[in-house]
């Protein structure tokens, strides 16, 4: 049986880069991480590919998912690796930083309770809002506002989770702040009151 806990739970196969994990995270099966900041309670699942990130408490991210794909230079006379890369083509040439700071540069954030779909695609740059969810196959170029259902190539608005007052209470309880104790004593609320009374006991 599986079991997280203070330290993140890594597969072997997970390759990390300079990515910092916080308490009770799991990363799966072939998933590589690349400067990456992934919140408590988060977990992400097999061959998924995230660059450049900033990852909210409570995420759930499914599986061969890409979050911050690799751009290109398309404004050069070529957009092809050696440009950036040439340590691979030329010896004694260093790749470029520059470029790679670009990268950084438009990295993207997923907010607090955020669920991205199997084989999502979030691009350079965008935010995907606490509570969001990305559909399944979704290819997400536009910020995606709090608590919203975006699906589709390019992604659009399904619909809202919940009506926008309940969204605005939801964020001001910020329950994904709460201490591991609260949160387990507050799990049978979390699994059975409808929204309003849950925010009716806990909202005051």
């Amino acid at each position: 049986m599986k079991v997280l806990g203070e330290a993140p739970l890594v597969d072997p196969t997970a390759q990390l880069r300079a990515s910092k994990l916080g308490r009770y995270t799991e990363v799966g099966p072939r998933t590589k991480l690349l400067e990456v900041e992934m919140g408590d309670y988060s977990y992400v699942m097999n061959d998924a590919d995230i660059a450049y990130a900033r990852i909210g408490r409570f995420c759930s991210i499914a599986a061969m998912t890409r979050l911050n794909p690799g751009n290109h230079p398309t404004w050069r006379a070529s957009q092809s690796h050696f440009t950036y890369r040439a340590s691979a083509y030329f010896p004694g040439e260093a790749d470029e930083d520059d470029f790679f700071q670009w990268r950084r540069e438009q990295g993207l954030t997923l907010g607090h309770d955020v669920w991205i779909g199997h084989a999502a695609v979030v691009l350079a740059g965008r935010s995907v809002g606490t509570g969001a969810v990305v559909a399944a196959g979704a290819v997400v170029t536009k910020d995606v506002p709090p608590y919203a259902i975006v699906a589709g190539v390019p992604a659009r608005m399904v619909k809202q989770r919940f009506p926008d007052a309940i969204a605005a209470r939801l964020q001001a309880l910020a329950w994904w702040d709460w201490s591991h104790d609260r949160l387990r004593a507050a799990l049978p609320d979390f699994r059975a009151l409808a929204i309003e009374a849950f925010l009716e006991k806990y909202g005051a």
